[in-house]
């Protein structure tokens, strides 16, 4: 048990303390985990997953453990971050659509783009997807849906990214466009249907709360494992904050996200990759940023410390 000067009489589980206060051990290596976390994860249960950057490497690192992860659509690009061809889903609005353009009816006023200048049509709505033709395109797209179903159906856990709260927005019917890329935006199509704004807490747990409604009726067996991505915000769209306070006001707000999220549900779980990483990693006297010309990412020590420990806290021990 831990001790406190502060509260001589209370005594805390280890993990209840800051690591080195008073006379508590320092950090070890081993990030504190909590009893009773109550999801048990093999190598046989059927794993989903869908996000940010991070979520690219939960996908590697399940992969090469020999987890038994839900790869639909292997032969598609954009499937190279997740489950499916979503692509990389930074935001709750756009991860809300593919639950919605799923199992129900989502159709957005403009559908596609087509660049000005090379005629490609583009996915407004997963990033920088691109067709030769609207025919492509919409095969494309019906043969998609099919697979995203199936994945989603499949999974007995499904580990959900959250990355940013920096969302632009259709003026007319609301719905979220990826990000203002590819050759629709590099050859001068029309934006002035879209305005960016910072999306807030209250909408952000709504989302999630309608993806839970969602998997609750066609996959009501199904776990949610949420993380929120460490990777940091390359720049930011606002004028009122500079790239850095924008980066903490989009990790601090979609963590308070989760953590009423997770309070809600008894079948929602968090990993805290996120403390882990942006936390831990400099109380050791480690960095978790990339060298580079992308040093906003995180490195692969870290991505490495993150995942051993998501099998330390789900995995059964002869497993992990």
């Amino acid at each position: 048990m831990a001790r406190s000067d502060v509260h001589p009489i209370h005594r805390f589980e280890p993990w209840q303390v800051w690591p080195g206060s008073f006379d508590n051990p320092p950090v070890d290596g081993v990030y504190p985990i909590p009893q009773n976390i109550g999801l048990k994860i093999t190598r046989s249960t059927p794993i989903a997953s869908m996000g940010s950057c991070f979520a690219r490497e939960i996908k590697r690192k399940l992969l090469q453990r020999k987890y038994n992860y839900i790869s639909e659509e292997s032969h598609h690009p954009a499937a190279i971050h997740a489950s499916a061809a979503w692509e990389r889903v930074y935001s709750t609005f756009c991860m809300r659509q593919i639950f919605e353009y799923t199992f129900e009816q989502w159709e957005p006023g403009l559908r596609w783009w087509i660049a000005p200048q090379s005629k490609k049509v583009q996915d407004p709505y997963r990033r920088t997807i691109v067709y030769n033709s609207i025919e492509e395109a919409e095969a494309d797209f019906a043969q998609h849906l099919n697979h995203s179903r199936q994945a989603l159906q499949r999974a007995e856990v499904l580990i959900l990214t959250l990355g940013l709260t920096e969302i632009w927005q259709d003026r007319v019917d609301g719905s979220v466009i990826s990000l203002p890329s590819g050759p629709y935006v590099k050859e001068g199509g029309d934006m002035d249907r879209y305005g960016f704004r910072v999306s807030r807490y209250t909408e952000n747990l709504e989302n999630l709360e309608r993806i839970h409604e969602i998997m609750a009726k066609h996959n009501p067996g199904c776990k949610l494992l949420m993380t929120v991505s460490p990777v940091n915000l390359w720049a930011t769209f606002r004028k009122d904050l500079d790239v850095i306070s924008a980066s903490c006001n989009s990790k601090s707000t979609l963590r308070a996200v989760t953590d009423e999220f997770t309070f809600r549900h008894d079948n929602v779980y968090y990993f805290p990759a996120f403390e882990m990483a942006t936390i831990y990693q400099p109380l050791s006297g480690l960095t978790y940023f990339s060298d580079g010309r992308e040093n906003y990412h995180v490195n692969k020590p870290t991505v490495k410390f993150i995942m051993r420990h998501f099998f330390d806290y789900y995995s059964k021990p002869q497993e992990s």
